[in-house]
């Protein structure tokens, strides 16, 4: 699919800039690909910078201290034998202890599987089967679950506890055994080929089945993550974000990342991040960076204005994970008048955003990126689709390409074409000036009949009614018709909403395959994944127990 892709000028000048000097120093041309080499040529560039903030305690670390404790690690690792292409497990809240096998990880090629950390012994047990960790790292509750998950699996894996346990050894006695080898100035990355070392492990597709792991590379991550400041007009591209996704949803771990190369303040919290504390954070440190599903930042939002919040040191928010309605976009603008507010389509498989971040109309994902390939297939047919304003699913590359999904080839050969595209699952079309608009998950789709319905274009109609503050659109089972849609719906407070109003506005909207022949439903909350997107399992378990 031919197109002219998008870059980012500065934040490529910056880059490659500073990716040469790694390589000058080290002499290896890959270098500038390594994730390890480049975060801790970053935390010595500037030792004083305050890198994270956990808005929980009031605790602050700067990358002098980053810098020193990760180097203890990344030690201690080498002591107890791991080595390039081993695997560890984080799985806590975002304290300032987390970065710290994170990035000693990257020093090393020691691949990094964050997961839930509520997870329990037989969701623990597979997740372990497939990761195979050396170190699990959690919370002194889960201590006993992760071991014995361990001993189910017969797994030689050492289980270390963030905070004080009786059962095991805590993360700082760990650091302080090895204490007295620390050589700041002396200590050596290993080397090993960026494209082929698996830098994160990622799960993904939790909501539908059991959740794979995506295999990124040091190379898939250095290229395609720093799309996450693509629309950098200045250096640093922002002063400081505010991370309200746990470490395995893909936007926290770029911040992780990238927020030392690109000199901003992480801002997070060890603390359950209810509605009152983000908004509580917010006030305190003035964010000026956000990511946050549209389910999220719907509740963060009516929250604000209850509570009437200034939002107006935000100069960016993402929004992103699930269709984006217009009207929280425009209502966003509003609330944050000095935020370039904006829709992001990402895949974890892709490590990034997958388009152009600026200067696309409201409802578009953008434009494409240079650095990746873009086409849009028939899915009935396997035929590309090269015209404008027709529906394919969007398949990509990126460079190095997709390693699959660890220890699973089966998944691996569903998204992976015979020539090494990665088949996304998600129906778009494009306009003829190149914007590319999100249309359906394939596998949400619902199917009435012989017809397909989409939940978002549902979605979207039921969000028109003044009185609807979210909602979401699941379906009931039916032997001879297959799905009957069904609108969950949270209603705004003080609105008296009925079920036949939602019923008729449907009616009134859409052709009639597409009605709400499931009926009606009216929720407090919607159910979140961790990575707070709807939970549609979950969802539609609550839809069947209420209705039938």
């Amino acid at each position: 699919m031919a197109q002219l892709g998008y870059k980012n000028e500065i934040i490529d000048n910056f880059v490659s800039e500073f990716k040469s000097r790694i390589v000058a120093e080290t002499g290896i041309p890959s270098d500038k690909d390594h994730l390890g080499k480049i975060i801790l040529q970053s935390l010595k560039d500037d030792p004083d910078f305050v890198l994270q903030i956990d808005g929980g305690t009031g605790e602050a670390e700067t990358n002098g201290s980053m810098l020193r404790r990760s180097i203890q690690c990344a030690t201690s690792f080498r002591n107890q034998g791991l080595k390039t292409g081993d695997t560890i497990v984080l799985m806590a809240p975002n304290h300032l202890d987390q970065a710290v096998p994170f990035n000693a990880s990257l020093y090393l090629g020691i691949a990094i599987a964050a997961i839930d950390r509520f997870l329990g012994v037989n969701e623990l047990k597979h997740a372990f089967n497939i990761i195979k960790p050396k170190i699990v790292f959690c919370q002194s509750e889960k201590v006993q679950d992760v071991q014995k998950a361990v001993a189910i699996l017969n797994l030689d894996s050492k289980v270390i506890s963030f905070d004080t346990s009786a059962d095991t050894i805590s993360f700082s006695e760990m650091l302080k055994l090895h204490s007295d080898e620390i050589d700041v100035e002396n200590f050596k990355p290993a080397d090993f080929d960026p494209e082929d070392t698996i830098a994160v492990l990622i799960s993904t597709s939790g909501t539908t089945g059991l959740p794979k792991s995506a295999a990124l590379t040091h190379m898939n991550l250095a290229i395609n993550g720093l799309m996450i400041c693509s629309f950098a007009t200045k250096l640093p591209p922002t002063r400081a974000a505010i991370i309200v996704s746990p470490l395995q949803w893909l936007s926290g771990l770029l911040h992780y990342i990238f927020s030392s190369l690109f000199k901003y303040t992480r801002v997070k919290s060890s603390r359950p991040l209810t509605t009152e504390h983000v908004l509580e954070m917010i006030g305190k440190y003035k964010p000026t960076f956000m990511v946050a599903s549209p389910t999220m930042m719907t509740t963060i939002l009516n929250a604000g204005k209850k509570a009437n919040s200034d939002f107006s040191c935000f100069e960016v928010i993402y929004l992103g994970g699930s269709a984006v309605p217009k009207t929280l976009v425009e209502e966003l603008r509003i609330m944050a008048p000095n935020a370039f507010v904006t829709d992001i389509y990402g895949m974890s498989e892709v490590g990034s955003t997958s388009f152009q971040g600026v200067n696309y109309p409201i409802g578009s994902c953008g434009k494409p990126l240079a650095h990746l390939q873009y086409k849009l297939v028939n899915v009935e047919t396997g035929e590309e689709i090269k015209e404008p304003n027709k529906c394919g699913e969007l398949w990509l590359k990126c460079p190095g390409g997709f390693k699959g999904y660890y220890n699973n080839p089966e998944a691996t050969a569903e998204v992976l074409s015979k020539d090494g595209w990665f088949m996304t699952g998600d129906l778009m079309y494009r306009d003829e000036e190149w914007n590319f608009f999100f249309v359906e998950r394939i596998k949400l789709l619902l199917k009435y009949r012989n017809h397909q319905i989409s939940p978002v274009e549902l979605e979207t109609v039921i969000r028109q009614h003044p009185g609807v503050l979210d909602v979401a659109v699941t379906s009931l089972p039916d032997e001879e018709c297959g799905d009957l849609p069904v609108a969950c719906v949270i209603p705004r407070l003080g609105a008296n909403l009925t079920e036949t109003e939602i019923i008729d506005l449907v009616k009134e909207k859409l052709t009639d395959t597409k009605q709400l022949r499931g009926g009606v439903i009216f929720l407090k909350e919607l159910p979140l994944t961790t990575s707070t997107k709807v939970h549609r399992r979950k969802l539609k378990e609550i839809a069947i127990s209420r209705l039938r």
